[in-house]
This record gives structure tokens, sequence and C-alpha cells, in this order.
């Protein structure tokens, strides 16, 4: 990590972050258990119900940061599962992924700055990120869970993973990368298009970009493109901001072998932001990983969500995916 990643501030008053390189064990307070709560949902303030996705939709305030979070009810016999989103994006774009999983409860919250969550005090860590994702499950009463993270979300989500391995039972790891310098790029102009937020504000601006930047069915489909902006809602430039500075510098490389963990890794054939050869290379320096790779650009999670969902669903049921490598 860079000197200048590594001085950056934690959340204001959120709980131990851990370490990407030492991740120290959390004992009583971290509940590796495999019993929930009877009811996460009445842990949610001003709550409602989205009639769209089935999302309960609400926020609770961990640490003085307050979340908008959302909570798809499921069977209490399944796993839940956390989803981490991408870079500026908001919850409703999981939504119709969400829809598509019946049976599965699944948990998913703005990133401070992100969708309608109030952005934080100052510049935070990815670490700081995965150690409120974890208060977070604390707070909603759930044990231990199935972990997904989507582009930017897909950091997150490994970061998490090698921070609370036992409250992690399997991963799915979609359109992302290991980081910084170990991730191979798309073309720099896509990368200029991708750095700007003014995507999630300018819905006009959105539409022409989209194709180049996503890729996929969005090159060709008018109807996917308007899906996407149907369902996008930006947060703040500064939390937008405080989520690229946040992966300054960061990398699972080091230490994604010791991800001991069953993780399907999932990719588009046509994604100009990560490229397929990042899932590739994840697939193949994973211990227990198998790939899956979709006719479609970078938000297939959103244009192919039924085919995506059945994908996951099947994954998470498998009885021992242990023996995939």
């Amino acid at each position: 990590m860079s000197a200048l990643s590594a001085a950056l501030p934690r959340l204001p008053k959120s709980k131990s972050t851990g370490s990407t390189s030492q991740p120290r064990a959390r004992g009583a307070r971290r509940k590796a258990a495999s019993t929930t709560v009877s009811n996460p949902v009445e842990h949610l303030q001003d709550a409602y119900v989205d009639p769209t996705s089935g999302m309960h939709i609400g926020t609770v305030t961990i640490g003085g940061q307050q979340l908008r979070v959302g909570i798809r009810p499921g069977a209490a016999n399944m796993k839940p599962l956390l989803v981490f989103n991408g870079i500026g994006a908001n919850m409703e774009l999981a939504g119709p992924f969400m829809r598509e999983m019946p049976g599965i409860e699944t948990i998913i919250f703005d990133v401070p700055g992100a969708g309608k969550s109030p952005e934080p005090k100052a510049p935070y860590r990815i670490s700081s990120m995965a150690s409120l994702a974890a208060d977070l499950l604390d707070h909603l009463g759930y044990g231990q869970v199935d972990v997904m993270g989507v582009s930017w979300g897909g950091g997150l989500a490994q970061q998490f993973t090698i921070q609370y391995p036992q409250r992690v039972r399997r991963v799915i790891l979609a359109a992302t990368s290991m980081g910084g310098h170990t991730m191979v790029p798309g073309h720099p102009r896509v990368l200029m298009k991708m750095a700007n937020p003014r995507r999630y504000i300018d819905k006009g601006y959105m539409m022409r970009i989209a194709p180049d930047i996503y890729g996929g069915e969005l090159r060709s489909n008018p109807e996917a493109i308007k899906l996407f902006t149907q369902h996008a809602r930006g947060g703040t430039k500064r939390g937008y901001q405080y989520q690229m500075l946040a992966m300054l510098g960061w990398s699972s490389l080091p230490w994604l072998w010791r991800i001991k963990h069953a993780t399907l890794v999932m990719a588009g054939n046509d994604d100009p932001l990560v490229p397929l050869i990042n899932a590739r290379l994840h697939a193949f320096l994973l211990p227990h990983a198998r790939l899956h790779v979709l006719e479609d650009g970078h938000l297939f999670l959103l244009t192919q969500a039924k085919q995506t969902a059945d994908v996951i669903s099947d994954f998470l049921r498998e009885v021992n995916p242990q023996t995939w490598r």
C-alpha cells in the first residue's frame, strides 16, 4: 500500500479496522456463528418496501455514519448474501438481480457518499469500509454470510474476506480485479470517462458514454441503456472521490492465496473497464475458484439479471464446491 493510502484516516468513530497484511481475530465481537436474528428488517429506520425489487429499504447509523441499507428477505436455511456494489453505484442498480434471488436473503448498502448514504467526514481506507460492513452485520444481527463484490465492490469483498475469514462462507467476485498496479486496465480513454462521476448525475451524458465504458448489451441495445439510466442514482462528487482514493495503492495480490473460501469468479467477455484477463488471473490464483464468463459487458448483473442470479444461486447451494480445484 502506498504512503498516501496508508496515511488516510479511518472512518470517524468506526470500530477496529484490521489490516490487509495481518488481519486480527475479532473474538466474540464478530459473530461467525451460523445463527441470524429473527428479523433484521426490524433494525431499519424509516423502512419501506421497494415494489420493484422487493427490498426493505431503510437506514441505520454505525459509529456516527448513517447508511442506507436494503434487505431482501429469504429462507432461514440459507446463508445470507452480503453484496458490495460498484463505485458510485446505488443499491437500486442491484435491484433486478436481487429480485431474481428468491430464497436467499440479500443485504446491500449504499457506501458513504454513494446513492443516498451521506458522505463520510474524511477519506477512508478500504480496510475501514470492510470494518464498517462487519459492524453493520453485527447491528442487524447477522452471523456468517456469503459475500459478493461487483467491480469496485469486488475489491471490498476480497478485503472483507481476508479481514474476517471466519465470517465468510463463500465468495462471488463479479467484473472485478486484484486492484491497483496489479490490474490489467482497460483503454485509458475508457478509464478517464469512468473517473468522472458526471455519468451518475447527467443522464444524457450517461446515455452517450455508456456503450463505450460498459460494453456488452449497452453497445447495441437502447433498452439496456435505458434500464441502467432508470436505476442509477448518483451520490456526491466527494463521496465518489473518496471511493477512488480508498483503492489507491491497494492490491489483493500479495495475500490472495490466503483466501481458501470457495469462490465464483464472473466476468463479461466484452468489458472495456475490467478486461476478461483479470477474471482469468483471479480464477487461476485463488486456491478454490472457478470462472464463469457471460456474453456481455461490465453490467451483466443488470442486463442479464436472471442468468446471473441462476448461476450464483446454484453456486451457493452446491454441496461441496471445495472439490473444484
